[in-house]
């Protein structure tokens, strides 16, 4: 499913994101001036190897902060990463997105779902304005502070790379332990279980920073398009899509995470990527030398 170009993206973005191998080492947490900066894809905070902080995260933090604000920072972030990349984040450079590619390659039978066999897709988005926006700001404690609600309650990638590690490493927290992370867990387990058999469910039915780039998806500056004078409507770019999307009707649905495989197998070379400033092919240059 995965060129050998985007997979050697994934690996190195995952292995930046989750560089400060000291926190691996003491079971502790890296709180340099790098954790101020967000990185483009889902990565816990609390990760011993995460030298940035997860954008989904930080967003909630500013606004369950007493003082009720929203980061412009984090939003201009999001923004700017979206209008550049679009899901091309999630499909090139989210180490949680690359988890679950590795544990759908398992051997098992597998379930496809269409982008539109299944209104299950709309889920990310109530998880983002209700578990990132919505509990954080206006569900408070005593002195006025939201609680992290998605991170808290749903978010699997912080039980994998930040809860597991910690309590495995550190024995005081393991005394600690409540039925919190009992739920966390049996989240973590399902997620991993529907990883094996569906291609990225989280990224497609949960994930609250998928949502945010999906908006950008049809506006953003790298785009997916389709030739028409070469395109026969075989179907063989849906087909292949492992977000299911039917590509020839719209190389730019919300669903797409730019993993280029429609671009490698379409008989026809139809279908084209590039920035639209560019006006050059960014994963199959030969696809654009061919048409000009």
């Amino acid at each position: 499913m995965a060129s050998w170009k985007r997979r050697c993206v994934q690996i190195a973005a995952t292995i930046t994101s989750n560089s400060y191998f000291n926190g691996f080492v003491e079971g502790s947490i890296y709180r340099g001036n790098l954790k101020k900066v967000c990185i483009p894809g889902l990565n816990c905070y609390s990760c011993p190897g995460a030298l940035g902080s997860c954008p989904i995260g930080s967003l909630q933090a500013v606004i369950g902060s007493i003082n009720y604000n929203l980061s412009l920072y984090v939003l201009g972030f999001l923004i700017l990463a979206g209008t550049l990349m679009g899901r091309l984040v999630c499909g090139w450079l989210c180490p949680f997105g690359f988890i679950q590619e590795l544990l759908h390659k398992i051997p098992s039978p597998k379930i496809k779902f269409g982008a539109k066999a299944t209104q299950l897709k709309y889920l990310k988005y109530i998880v983002l304005a209700g578990f990132v926006v919505i509990l954080p700001a206006f569900v408070v404690n005593e002195a006025g502070i939201g609680a992290p609600a998605f991170c808290k309650y749903i978010c699997p990638a912080g039980t994998l790379e930040g809860g597991l590690p910690l309590v495995l490493l550190n024995e005081s927290l393991r005394s600690a332990l409540g039925p919190l992370f009992v739920w966390k867990l049996a989240l973590l387990v399902l997620t991993i279980a529907f990883s094996i058999i569906i291609f990225r469910p989280f990224c497609r039915f949960i994930c609250p920073l998928g949502a945010v780039y999906a908006l950008f998806n049809a506006v953003s500056l790298y785009r997916f398009e389709i030739d028409a004078g070469k395109c026969t409507g075989c179907g063989e770019c849906s087909r292949t899509c492992p977000m299911g999307v039917k590509v020839c009707e719209n190389p730019n649905d919300p669903e797409c995470i730019r993993c280029g495989d429609c671009i490698e197998h379409c008989p026809q070379n139809a279908i084209s990527s590039h920035y639209v400033l560019m006006e050059r092919s960014v994963l199959s240059p030969e696809i654009t030398k061919h048409n000009e």
